[in-house]
């Protein structure tokens, strides 16, 4: 190669490097600010009854959106756990989405499911309605039966048949712990602004669950979902601990977000024409309430759990991955106005810029990194110095950001008591940064290609259901 190639490849070494060492610098400050965050909310929980807070502010109530689609292996189990939640007052909304496996015929058996009039209280667009149903042995139970138009429109045909204050959207393969409701309410009883707060996500595969809860968390058996079980703890408990604790959270996972009905309606519901739906709505609600001047807060809540199961194949999780990507891609540009902008307070300063350039674009960079400092080391044109400072930054930072977000599981919830649970995911924190780590960044690059080609859809993941108590015929 001539000698200007070889400049601009060892120009580009030096810009990957500078991106590897910001963006590990957020993840050090947003880790640095969750474990503030985390400490002052443990300690106010111990001062703190959550029942008497719940009764002393007159509980909202609450009605639980989960679309389904194709969901036959763990519907009745989901719907059981939210059966047995510990709320005052709530409904449970299942919307069928045109689903073609015996998701409904599941739901209608075990719940004895009769047809019943609902009259709608929001007219949001969405597919027809084919048939709406209420259980004749739980009355807070209703389905909702309608044609195929994807999760966006079918949580809009939740919304338009919500009759409470607020909603909690969740997945249709996802378990709620009993009190999840009473604690992830807590932002909206303090706080009369509170327009959106989000949980935290944990992985359910390989924990044992009866009735409908967990009842002995393990972790997953699979290496590729226990790799995902780190990247939870550090993407919830280190990032949007984090981004809630400087005042601008972004992301509410679709899987487990409190929304207050009306401000969702009067911003347009969900949006159907992209496949990160969850990240859309948070964003354009920071949009709508600051262009319209509405005070509004939004927040991230660390101990209401929802279980969920994640992929267990390197295809799935691609897929899932591509998703993330695309949906990530759609909603920052199409709001771009807000980036850099003051106008939309930290959200706009902060959270959108980060997102932007190292959420978006980052996976490119990092990637094209990778393959140009393997030729530039393996031609022997690079120095020593470099190779040390690009190793530390992008790897052995990396490790420690990872075992730091495990330090915070341990020092707050210890949901993994084992001590060999707790080894495995040290360890899982060294073996992510040598393989994982690029699979996903390479994954998320063809995401951003997808979303730049204009692919839509969700893709297929299969459901392997959950791993239940094995019961004796009286048991039962």
């Amino acid at each position: 190669m001539s000698t200007l190639v070889w400049q601009a490849l060892g120009a580009f070494n030096w810009v990957v490097l500078a991106y590897f060492i910001v963006l590990n610098a957020v993840y050090l400050i947003t880790s640095l600010f969750a474990f503030g965050a985390l400490r002052r909310y443990a300690r106010r929980l111990k001062s703190l009854d959550l029942a008497d807070l719940v009764r002393g502010a007159g509980a909202p109530p609450i009605t639980l959106l989960a679309p389904a689609y194709n969901e036959e292996a763990t519907c009745v189990e989901v719907v059981r756990s939210l059966l047995t939640l510990d709320y005052p007052e709530y409904e449970i909304i299942v919307v069928n989405d045109g689903s073609t496996d015996r998701t409904l015929e599941r739901l209608v058996a075990e719940f004895n499911l009769k047809p019943t009039a609902r009259i709608a209280t929001a007219f949001l667009d969405t597919r027809p309605v084919r048939q709406i149903y209420r259980s004749q042995r739980h009355t807070n139970l209703w389905i909702i039966d309608k044609e195929n138009g994807g999760k966006a429109d079918a949580l809009n045909a939740g919304v338009n048949f919500c009759r409470t204050p607020l909603f909690c959207a969740m997945d249709a393969d996802s378990l709620l712990e009993r009190e999840a409701l009473v604690r992830i309410v807590r932002p909206f009883l303090e706080d009369a602004h509170t327009v959106a707060a989000g949980g935290i996500l944990r992985i359910a595969n390989g924990c044992v669950v009866d009735h409908g809860q967990v009842l002995d968390v393990r972790l997953p058996r699979n290496v590729w979902a226990r790799f995902q079980v780190l990247e939870y703890l550090r993407a919830f408990l280190s990032g949007r601990m984090g981004w809630d604790a400087l005042r601008a959270t972004l992301v509410i996972s679709g899987a487990f977000g409190m929304f207050r009905r009306s401000t969702v309606v009067d911003a347009g519901g969900y949006a159907t024409d992209t496949v990160g739906e969850d990240m859309e709505l948070v964003v354009r609600l920071h949009r709508h309430c600051r262009e319209q001047g509405i005070p509004y807060a939004i927040h991230f809540v660390p101990d209401p759990v929802a279980w969920t199961e994640c992929p267990e194949t390197l295809r799935q999780l691609a897929r899932q991955r591509d998703r993330w990507q695309r949906g990530l891609f759609q909603s920052l540009t199409r709001h771009r106005v807000m980036l850099m902008n003051s106008r939309y307070g930290r959200a706009g300063l902060l959270a959108f810029p980060y997102f932007f350039f190292l959420e978006m674009l980052g996976p490119v960079v990092e990637a094209l990194g990778y393959v140009a400092f393997a030729v530039a080391v393996l031609s022997g044109r690079t120095d020593y110095a470099y190779v040390v400072a690009f190793l530390m930054v992008a790897i052995v930072l990396g490790v420690a950001l990872s075992i730091a977000a495990v330090a915070l599981e341990e020092l707050s919830f210890r949901r993994y008591p084992r001590l060999k649970d707790l080894l495995s995911l040290f360890a899982l924190a060294l073996a992510e940064n040598l393989g994982y780590r690029q699979l996903t960044a390479w994954w998320r690059v063809k995401g951003t290609w997808s979303a730049l080609r204009g692919v839509e859809g969700w893709g297929r993941m299969a459901r392997k259901g959950f791993t239940l108590v094995e019961r004796t015929d009286d048991e039962r």
